[in-house]
């Protein structure tokens, strides 16, 4: 397939050089150190399980999972479906 000047899969370069950095930066974004034996937030006992699934963890799963309804969903529509463009 001719791409202009760009050599062959130098597309497929692009796109692969694009998905390690977001995997990088994913990880680099993961608690690190020693997990806590204690939610910080409410003091439940974190299982042993889970401290050793996740290294670096801080919180018990069901102050982890408000945390995270916390951050999730900013209400923007980052897909740009023709129907949202529509309204």
């Amino acid at each position: 397939m001719a791409t202009g000047w760009a050599g062959d899969g130098a597309v497929q370069d692009q796109i692969d050089a694009t998905v390690k950095d977001a995997i990088k930066r994913a990880r680099s974004k993961l608690p690190k150190g020693p997990s806590l034996e204690h939610c910080e937030e409410c003091d439940a006992p974190i299982p042993e399980a889970r401290r050793r699934a996740l290294p670096g963890v801080r919180l018990c799963v069901p102050c982890q999972e408000a945390a995270d309804k916390v951050s999730a969903g900013s209400g923007y529509n980052r897909r740009g479906s023709k129907d949202s463009q529509l309204r």
